[in-house]
């Protein structure tokens, strides 16, 4: 069985700002849909995200929503239940992602040999990166 791993973070009404800054970290191809363009443009949550995808140059996808009318039943909790892995020659991407947010490990050689490090960025999404 062959399939894809596509994360998908949901935001507490800055999916787009999020989105927008990943673009700008990975590149490649973003598309954003807000609840008004899904037939509610009257909808006090109209400018909310619906659905977000990012799609890198490399492959992968990253997806994002805002918590709109389930929020009741799935509270948000930013961060502490996702965290994306990378893999590769990331080291500007993790300088880009840590800016306004907070490293909790420095990117450096490892005990275990692998240069990787940890942060949390400024949206609350938890990040490793290894390199190598």
């Amino acid at each position: 069985m062959t399939f894809r791993l596509n994360p998908c973070i949901r935001f507490n009404g800055n999916a787009r700002q999020a989105m927008e800054f990943y673009h700008q970290v990975f590149g490649g191809n973003l598309e954003i849909s807000t609840i008004g363009d899904f037939g509610s443009p009257d909808s006090p949550d109209a400018d909310k995200v619906m659905h977000s995808r990012l799609d890198t140059p490399g492959g992968d996808t990253l997806l994002a929503s805002d918590v709109v009318g389930m929020a009741e039943a799935v509270p948000h909790q930013p961060g502490n239940n996702i965290a994306i892995y990378l893999d590769g020659e990331l080291r500007g991407q993790f300088e880009q992602l840590s800016a306004g947010g907070t490293v909790t490990l420095p990117l450096k050689v490892q005990e275990w040999g692998t240069e990787a490090g940890a942060l949390v960025d400024r949206f609350g999404i938890s990040w490793m990166i290894s390199i190598g």
